[in-house]
C-alpha cells in the first residue's frame, strides 16, 4: 500500500508566523497519531482524521475538528490516527486516504472538509460496517454522518460586528477559495453589514479559484490580500481561508485602529496568535469540534448518527466569540440581529 503523506500546510507562513508556530511538521501515514493518543494499543475507540489542507496546527477549520476528536479520545480511552491532504491531490488521493485508515482497523473515520464528499461515498460503500463522518457537505451513503453548519447566520453576525466598529465605512472579506461553501460566509457577512449600516463598502476577494486549494493553505497570500485592502481604506478585515487567515491578521495587526475577525476557532486564544490578539475583533466560532465529538460518541455508544446533522446559530452550531471584551459594547444589538435570525424575521443569504 503506498504511502501518503502528511502535510502540514501552517508550516509555509509568512517569516513572523513561523517564529510562533507551535505545530509545524511532516508525517506519514504510517507515523500520524495525535501527541495524546495510546499509540494504537488495541483498547478503546480507534478514530480515524482525514484533514482537509492545512491539518492540525492551522489554528482555525481543522484545529476545531481536532479538539472534538481529542476530546472524545480523552472521554474514550483508543488512538487517534491522522492523516492531511496536499494542495495538489486528486480524487484518487482522497479516496487512498480514507481506504487506508478503513484498512487499518480505524472506526470512525472523520473527513474534514467538502473536498472529501465523493471520495466518502465511494469509500463508505465498500466498508458498510465503518461510520464515516463528513464535515461540510451532504453525502448519500447510508454510514456516513454528514456535519454541516449554518455558516451564513455566523457571518452575518460579524458582518454587524463590522459595521458597527468600522471608523471609516469600509470593510472588507476575504475567502480562501471561491467555493460555494465559503460564497456562504461572504453573503452572510455582506448581508449584516448591509443591514447594519447600508452607506458601508464592502470589498470581497478569493485567494484561489476553482480546484486550486491552495487558498485555504497560503498565509503569504492572506497577508497580501489584507495588505491591499487597507491600503484601499478598509479598516475591518473578515477571513474565511484556513491558514491563509493567519497573514490577514498578521497584517491588520500592522494597522493601527485597523479590526481581524478570525474564523472558526476562537482565534484571539490560539498560542500561535497571541502577538496579534489585540487586533483580533471576534472571530465567527464554527463549532466543528461539537459535530465530530457527538458523531464519536455516537459510534461509541453503539448508535451511529446518520443522514445531516445541520449545527445551526439557533443550536449553538456558529456564533462570535467573546474574547478580548472587544464587541461587548455593542452586546446588545448583536442580541438584536441573532434573535432575528433565530425567530426567522431575518432570513440569511447562502450566494
Amino acid at each position: 500500500m503506498r504511502r501518503v503523506a502528511k502535510l502540514s500546510a501552517a508550516c509555509i507562513a509568512t517569516a513572523a508566523l513561523a517564529l510562533t508556530a507551535t505545530a509545524c511538521g511532516s508525517t506519514s501515514s504510517d507515523n500520524s497519531s495525535s501527541p495524546s493518543s495510546s499509540g494504537g494499543s488495541g483498547k478503546g475507540i480507534k478514530i480515524g482524521l482525514a484533514y482537509d489542507v492545512g491539518g492540525r496546527g492551522d489554528r482555525s477549520f481543522n484545529d476545531s475538528a481536532a479538539r472534538g476528536a481529542d476530546k472524545a479520545e480523552k472521554e474514550f480511552g483508543g488512538s487517534i490516527k491522522e492523516l492531511t491532504a496536499k494542495t495538489s491531490d486528486t480524487e484518487a488521493d482522497r479516496e487512498q486516504r480514507l481506504t487506508d485508515l478503513a484498512d487499518a482497523g480505524y472506526n470512525p473515520i472523520v473527513a474534514v472538509g467538502f473536498s472529501y464528499a465523493t471520495s466518502v461515498d465511494k469509500v463508505a460503500a465498500k466498508y458498510p460496517k465503518v461510520s464515516f463522518g463528513l464535515i461540510d457537505s451532504v453525502a448519500t451513503a447510508k454510514n456516513v454522518d454528514s456535519i454541516t453548519f449554518t455558516e451564513e447566520q455566523g457571518s452575518y453576525l460579524a458582518g454587524v460586528a463590522a459595521a458597527l466598529k468600522t471608523k471609516k465605512n469600509h470593510v472588507g472579506f476575504i475567502g480562501g477559495v471561491d467555493t460555494p461553501l465559503i460564497k456562504k460566509f461572504a453573503a452572510g457577512y455582506v448581508q449584516g453589514v448591509k443591514d447594519t449600516n447600508a452607506k458601508a463598502k464592502v470589498d470581497v476577494q478569493y485567494l484561489t479559484h476553482g480546484s486550486d486549494l491552495s487558498g485555504f493553505s497560503s498565509p503569504d497570500k492572506g497577508k497580501e490580500a489584507a495588505s491591499g485592502m487597507l491600503d484601499n481604506g478598509a479598516d475591518v478585515i473578515y477571513t474565511a481561508a484556513g491558514s491563509s487567515g493567519n497573514g490577514a491578521i498578521e497584517a491588520v495587526h500592522g494597522v493601527k485602529g485597523a479590526w481581524a475577525i478570525g474564523v472558526d476557532s476562537d482565534q484571539y486564544n490560539i498560542p500561535g496568535l497571541a502577538a496579534y490578539k489585540t487586533s483580533i475583533l471576534t472571530s465567527m466560532v464554527k463549532n466543528v469540534d461539537v459535530g465530530v465529538y457527538d458523531f464519536i460518541k455516537s459510534v461509541h455508544d453503539g448508535k451511529p448518527l446518520t443522514g445531516n446533522q445541520i449545527y445551526s446559530l439557533a443550536k449553538g452550531g456558529v456564533g462570535l466569540a467573546t474574547s478580548g471584551g472587544y464587541i461587548d459594547d455593542i452586546k446588545s444589538q448583536l442580541d438584536a440581529a441573532k434573535k432575528k435570525i433565530v425567530d426567522g424575521t431575518v432570513k440569511v443569504k447562502t450566494s
